[in-house]
């Protein structure tokens, strides 16, 4: 090993994972470099989405061969059902995005996390195409498309088809609970923050198995860095789950093909044969 390996790499692995611990600082916003609306509003009409692999697990992870393991000979291997998909299957590594490295969990809700991790195939909503919720929408490996005017905020997903009208004027309480929540949006100076509650309890926020209880409320930060860049953050509270608030935080990026446009990834059909295809009256796969 060379000199600079000795002494530096070590180096660098500590300001990495301090980093990763108390999160570094959010960019600002180059003021004269944001599109704006005709009131001077920063304009954030366009596609975006989100890079990384914080979809697997918004806490710090190592690479792993997959979501779904069973004992093996030696060492564990991948699940019989995901087995044939090789690496396609398997989990890609991420610095996270929970400001702090760890989600502060209650004990009873850390053991249901560390349960819906051990049955994830059977517990994922994503893998039955359920609605994804609200913040895990913003950063799934799909992008989404905001349509927004003076007296209108609305998102659009591309998976599932998903949709937030997000109001501008408080409509009162959530009349029932769902997996979108209620949103209420206004503005802090150039930053759009949106407060969102009413969710059900069915959601998660990765693939990770990290829940929430009905009783979660989510304030997103939406700030404008330049005319292709978002800086999101969200803070979540639900003191059912958790001992305290805590944030994710992570760049948004602009679409800019000219051509960019959402597709349709209406998935519940894609999904019928795992969950009624044991109805058949001759079912094509082995009923356990």
């Amino acid at each position: 090993m060379t000199s600079f390996a000795r002494t530096q790499l070590p180096r660098c692995a500590i300001v990495l994972g301090a980093l990763m611990l108390v999160g570094a600082p959010a960019p600002t916003a180059a003021q004269d470099d944001i599109p704006r609306t005709p009131t001077g509003r920063p304009d954030f009409n366009g596609i975006w989405q989100a890079l990384g692999n914080a979809h697997y697990n918004i806490e710090p992870h190592a690479a792993a061969a997959g979501l779904a393991m069973q004992d093996g000979p030696v060492v564990p291997v991948p699940a019989t059902e995901i087995v044939h998909m090789g690496t396609l299957a398997s989990v890609r590594p991420h610095y996270g995005v929970v400001d702090g490295g760890a989600i502060p969990y209650t004990a009873e809700a850390l053991a249901r996390r560390n349960d819906n991790r051990e049955n994830w195939l059977d517990r994922d909503p994503e893998i039955k195409c359920y609605l994804p919720g609200v913040p895990r929408a913003n950063y799934m490996p799909f992008p989404f498309q905001i349509f927004q005017s003076e007296s209108h905020f609305f998102i659009a997903y591309e998976y599932a088809s998903a949709v937030r009208n997000v109001y501008l004027e408080d409509p009162g309480p959530p009349q029932v609970d769902s997996w979108m929540g209620q949103s209420v949006g206004h503005w802090e100076g150039d930053t759009f923050v949106v407060v969102s509650n009413g969710f059900n309890d069915q959601t998660w926020f990765d693939r990770a198995g990290n829940h929430h209880s009905w009783q979660m409320t989510v304030t997103e930060r939406w700030m404008l860095l330049d005319r292709d860049h978002i800086w999101y953050e969200a803070t979540i509270e639900d003191p059912q789950t958790f001992t305290r608030p805590w944030t994710i935080s992570m760049p948004l990026y602009r679409d800019i093909d000219p051509d960019a446009r959402l597709g349709q990834f209406k998935c519940v059909e894609y999904v019928e044969e795992l969950m009624y295809g044991h109805l058949r009256r001759n079912p094509i796969r082995p009923i356990d």
